[in-house]
């Protein structure tokens, strides 16, 4: 990444960072190189560092230097999804014996990562309150490597002080992992605020079309970008030439879509607040949300998640996803278009009889970029 990115707004760096013209044609979208493997200037003569895809790819190069410049990080590194991020960080911070600090609410998936992968390998967990440092320190011990926050998380939109939980971090010798898919690097930078690496799902706001799976690691210190560099390489689940250049179109768009996934969400929230069938309503950018404060201090926004109870129970949470029309029932979250899902029987089955398993009456929303007007009387006449 060129220098001149450092002293530019995120818009400006959205754009630019890792996006320099093609050398030979000018082209200034970087090209698809949709290629395995590169002719060599001699044995052993690589000709830009390249030699085989797996280990790097122009297109892929691009994504990198872009992800590392949006989130202030010394390295980017791309992956085929967010849990292939996610496995391989793990694996590379972590041996046999080792402990790491789970959070209560967690995204099913990395919850099935630990519970039923990593654990098979010797690794042990612990599941903590992440919004209370004195409860992450007290989940600490002597063995634990790492301690790992989702803010906002999935699916109830808790929100952990980045900056006081990395002290606890430190001080226990731990490496402080933020998964910061559901803010994006222009709504909060937990490197800025002392995280040592940070796991993306591309999949969703980065790529932002849900046309593309993707994940990424960016971590602030040199040395463990390397080690994992090494890992990457070795383990092999790399974004292939097509899905990096498609997250790195979308991220030139992050800015505005995110602006109005706040707003749009704002008012959704604001709206069922006020719903007779609504029983309570997450969302960071609601004052009556205990981690509100802490979300103002750290975030540019507060985002286009909103998650929710209804008065019935499952079967009525189930009901109005069903009912919904302009939101499409559907997992994942972060693309234009506006889902509606509900957690306990689908993105978040795997938590289920654990500390981390989600209320029966939870409704989840991706609010999309739509005319929030529309938006609004959807969820009106699910909702009966």
């Amino acid at each position: 990444m060129s220098d001149r990115h450092f002293s530019q707004h995120f818009e400006t760096v959205a754009i630019h960072a890792g996006n320099t013209a093609d050398p030979l044609t000018g082209a200034v979208v970087p090209p698809i190189y949709q290629v395995s493997t590169y002719k060599q200037d001699g044995v052993g003569g690589l000709r830009g560092g390249y030699e085989y895809s797996r280990s790097a790819n122009p297109t892929r190069t691009a994504l990198e230097e872009n992800l590392a410049a949006l989130e202030g990080g010394s390295r980017g590194l791309a992956f085929a999804s967010g849990l292939a991020a996610e496995d391989c960080l793990l694996r590379t911070l972590l041996s046999p014996g080792d402990h790491v600090v789970i959070p209560n609410d967690a995204y099913g998936g990395t919850f099935r990562l630990f519970a039923k992968v990593v654990s098979r390998w010797g690794v042990e967990w612990s599941v903590a309150d992440t919004s209370d440092p004195a409860a992450v320190r007290a989940a600490i011990t002597p063995r634990t490597k790492a301690v790992w926050v989702e803010t906002p998380s999935n699916p109830l939109l808790g929100i952990t002080d980045i900056a006081a939980l990395s002290h606890v971090a430190r001080e226990a010798g731990a490496k402080l992992v933020v998964d910061n898919t559901f803010a994006s690097p222009y709504l909060q930078q937990p490197l800025a605020l002392g995280a040592d690496v940070v796991v993306h799902s591309l999949t969703k706001y980065m790529g932002g079309h849900s046309d593309v799976v993707g994940g990424a690691l960016v971590v602030a210190d040199q040395a463990l970008g390397e080690e994992l560099a090494y890992h990457q390489n070795a383990m092999g689940a790399v974004a292939g030439p097509m899905d990096a250049w498609l997250v790195l179109r979308g991220i030139k768009t992050l800015a505005v879509r995110m602006d109005r996934h706040s707003e749009n969400a704002g008012r959704v929230a604001e709206m069922l607040t006020r719903h007779a069938r609504v029983t309570r309503v997450l969302y960071p950018g609601l004052p009556e949300h205990p981690g509100h404060e802490t979300a103002a201090k750290q975030m540019r926004s507060f985002g286009g998640m909103v998650s929710f109870q209804v008065e019935g129970g499952e079967e009525a949470a189930v009901e109005v996803c069903n009912r919904a029309k302009v939101f499409t029932l559907g997992e994942s979250l972060g693309g234009v278009e506006s889902l509606i899902e509900h957690p306990g029987r689908m993105t978040h089955a795997s938590v289920a009889g654990s500390l981390l398993e989600v209320p029966a009456d939870l409704v989840r929303l991706s609010v999309g970029i739509e005319n929030v007007d529309d938006l609004l009387e959807d969820l009106k006449q699910a909702l009966g």
